[in-house]
């Protein structure tokens, strides 16, 4: 297919990922986002990647940008820890990877942006698509411009437009729990408050109430701005340096109000709040949370649905398996949906495979991959967070 096109809709990982994947296998692409830039909203910081992820970038980057990721990337010790809220050891528990990694969100977003910026266009509002008798995909957006492909990819999230339209019986739904976000400055004073078993993959501090603390690093091998200029010249990153993720959740109910609408202050008031009583170590690591960094959302998570028939449009990451952060494999299953859906789609451009049994093929995977972690997450999530059970699943 010499003139085959692909449209993504959505600039998040899974959605830049894939553009890069498609980039580098010739394969022309547009991505289209709604916001006006990568950084118009929070969207969290640290990621866990593990190693299929790691993998899987590393086939989807070109090398001097496969160099800027690993040059980003921290190696967190590969455990989960949990505490009580005195900090005495609950459990401890190998990651099972041969590697993982802790990287900051924005960092990659602006390496997975870095030589494709010619083929994202930002400020673009998805509102619905069609699809013609030739088999082409027409993508509408709200400035009344639209854009046709071959292949139309849903990136767009955990509010996916073209979900909605898709796939209208697939659901996401509340998980009962409510998680503030902050970040915390390792410097030399801060560092103190963190001992050894702190530094790995993640920790929680579980409290009464159902209430948790969550802490996670993120440690640059070497300044991403450094690193850029190093490997990659022409790539621009933010001027970050080491800090320790901070989360505060509980079940809506311990919240009450409106968390959205609150300000950063606010938000740390109540995650001082939430910790009182607690081992003073923890008392003061929430201390430290720098409240201009603070957000909050309800964790959410896709229900699992039962195959539908493939056709020129698909899905990746969150648009399709939206999951509760309990596994640490949101992104790692972004990237692996982009990596596998970069090879489909080579292939069709090949002529080595028929459009629509290659999406057929990847779909299969990719659900049975996508599904079983949000049945993981889930469990997880209702363990060791206070979230409801998936629908359909036993309490």
């Amino acid at each position: 297919m010499p003139d085959f096109r692909v449209v993504v809709i959505g600039a998040g990982l899974g959605g830049l990922a894939l553009a890069q994947g498609l980039r580098q296998a010739g394969v022309e692409v547009a991505v289209y986002e709604r916001d006006a830039a990568l950084t118009s909203r929070r969207q969290g910081y640290r990621l866990h990647l593990d190693s299929e992820a790691h993998d899987c970038l590393l086939r989807l980057l070109p090398s001097h940008l496969g160099k800027l990721f690993l040059a980003t990337a921290g190696m967190p010790d590969p455990r989960f820890v949990l505490l009580d809220e005195q900090l005495n050891q609950v459990m401890s528990q190998h990651s099972g990877q041969t590697t993982d990694f802790a990287v900051d969100r924005l960092v990659l977003r602006q390496i997975l942006l870095s030589g494709i910026e010619d083929a994202v266009v930002f400020g673009k509002q998805f509102r619905g698509y069609e699809t013609g008798s030739d088999g082409r995909v027409t993508a509408h957006f709200a400035d009344g411009s639209q854009t046709g492909g071959d292949v139309l990819v849903a990136a767009d999230g955990v509010n996916s437009v073209v979900r909605k339209q898709y796939l209208p019986h697939a659901r996401v739904v509340d998980t009962g729990v409510r998680q503030i976000y902050g970040t915390i400055p390792l410097t030399q004073h801060t560092r103190a408050l963190f001992d050894d078993t702190m530094f790995g993959i993640f920790t929680a501090v579980a409290g009464r109430e159902r209430t948790f603390l969550g802490i996670a690093p993120v440690e640059f091998p070497e300044p991403p701005q450094d690193a850029a200029a190093r490997l990659a010249p022409g790539t621009r990153l933010p001027p970050t340096s080491d800090y320790m993720t901070c989360s505060f959740g509980a079940r809506r109910e311990w919240f009450g109000d409106n968390l959205s609408t609150m300000s950063g202050p606010d938000l740390h008031e109540i995650m001082s709040e939430g910790v009182r009583g607690w081992h003073a170590r923890v008392r003061e690591i929430v201390a430290h949370c720098d409240p201009a960094t603070m957000f909050a959302f309800p964790l959410r998570t896709s229900v699992p649905i039962s195959p539908w028939p493939a056709t020129p449009i698909t899905l990746v990451g969150d648009a399709i398996h939206a999951m509760s952060p309990a596994a640490g494999a949101g992104a790692c299953t972004a990237l692996r949906d982009a990596d596998r859906l970069t090879s489909a789609l080579t292939a069709v451009k090949t002529g080595a495979h028929n459009l629509v049994d290659a999406i057929r093929d990847y779909e299969s995977d990719m659900t049975d991959h996508g599904f079983t972690m949000v049945r993981t997450a889930a469990a997880n999530g209702q363990r060791f967070l206070g979230q409801d059970p998936l629908p359909g699943q036993p309490s």
